[in-house]
């Protein structure tokens, strides 16, 4: 009998055991949840890793995302071995015409500060012009005159400038050299824009991180970095002077002002040295990528729908009031109508999947 009893206990629990592993979360739509895997941009890192939490709580798909670089988030789309890809630079025609049809997805607008390390200079004005030949190496000691004429309430110092720059492939380079050559003939016939440069003089670090990392305990260095990662080390950044003659700071509204212009149909846009008053001159969106149909690389139509369900997510007006919390800034009404009016073209085994 007490061997019948143990029998029956260890079959109780195995039936138990097996129960458990089988049962499966669903989401509110009633499917079943699923992992998603993306890569690329961390300048948006911080505002992805909120987002991605609270969608993950709402909706029960779990989100996991590595901040490798725009360059090596497109990369890792276009060998399919991620649902989607995050990048501060659109692809170029070049690139899309190397893959299937893609679709842009703008999630939030955030800026590019060039962030500092200068003891006891707590403000420091810069135009397009001199951070240019700064980062071309003609620029070379803080006092150099025509920084100094910019700022001419502080004394600055006699100290070799130490640029820093990003040695992985980074759509925050692109926006920042896209920036530069529109500013300055020079660095556009010479090193030009792209998601890795040549840049001639200075320290090379991984990631937005690595960059603002260096900056902090590098004194006189001078870096491009997002926003969200000067705040976060605590390192100054400087006001630029945009288009207009304007010193401006990275502001919400300086970023939103960037983008007041015609966007087109498809969200690809570069809104750096924007005309607008009050606009900050290195403003830019960012996108998440996917491919347009779904299937592709074994993945579950679940899959195609959670990735559907994630981009809905970030244009919503739940998602898009958090941008201002983390030092990024809410999309423009238009990018967010055609984002979803793009979405509506997503299709799994050519099947719509858009759903109310």
């Amino acid at each position: 009998m007490k061997k019948l009893n143990v029998f029956l206990f260890g079959a109780i629990m195995m039936f138990a055991l097996i129960s458990c592993k089988n049962t499966k979360k669903t989401t509110e739509e009633g499917r079943d949840a699923v992992e998603l895997s993306g890569a690329g941009a961390t300048f948006p890192l911080p505002f992805y890793n909120v987002i991605f939490e609270n969608f993950s709580n709402e909706n029960g798909d779990v989100v996991a995302y590595g901040g490798i670089g725009s360059g090596g988030g497109v990369r890792n789309l276009r060998d399919e071995i991620v649902d989607f890809s995050g990048s501060d630079a659109y692809l170029s025609d070049k690139e899309m015409a190397e893959m299937p049809a893609v679709i842009h997805v703008p999630t939030c607008m955030g800026a590019v500060v060039l962030a500092y390390n200068l003891p006891g200079v707590a403000e420091l004005n810069l135009s397009g012009g001199v951070v240019a030949d700064i980062f071309a190496g003609n620029i070379r000691k803080w006092n150099d005159p025509r920084i100094q004429d910019l700022n001419k309430e502080i004394n600055l110092p006699n100290a070799e400038i130490i640029p820093v720059f990003r040695s992985d492939g980074s759509g925050t380079t692109f926006v920042f050299t896209d920036y530069l050559s529109k500013v300055s003939e020079h660095w556009k016939s010479t090193y030009g824009a792209g998601k890795s440069v040549n840049f001639p003089i200075g320290q090379a670090a991984k990631g937005n991180p690595g960059v603002a990392g260096v900056i902090a305990q590098t004194a006189h260095s001078i870096g491009y970095v997002g926003s969200e990662y000067a705040f976060a080390q605590g390192i100054p950044y400087a006001s630029l002077m945009n288009v207009n003659g304007e010193i401006v700071k990275p502001t919400a509204e300086s970023i939103s002002a960037a983008a007041s212009g015609e966007i087109p149909a498809d969200t690809r846009t570069s809104i750096t040295n924007s005309s607008a008053t009050g606009a900050y001159p290195i403003s830019c969106f960012t996108w998440i990528i996917i491919y347009k149909e779904q299937k592709y690389a074994k993945r579950s139509e679940e899959q195609a729908q959670a990735t559907l369900d994630l981009l809905q997510y970030f244009l919503s007006d739940q998602a898009q009031q958090i941008t201002s919390e983390v030092h990024y800034a809410p999309l423009p009404q238009k990018a967010v109508e055609l984002s979803l009016r793009n979405l509506q073209g997503v299709t799994f085994n050519g099947k719509p999947l858009t759903h109310e």
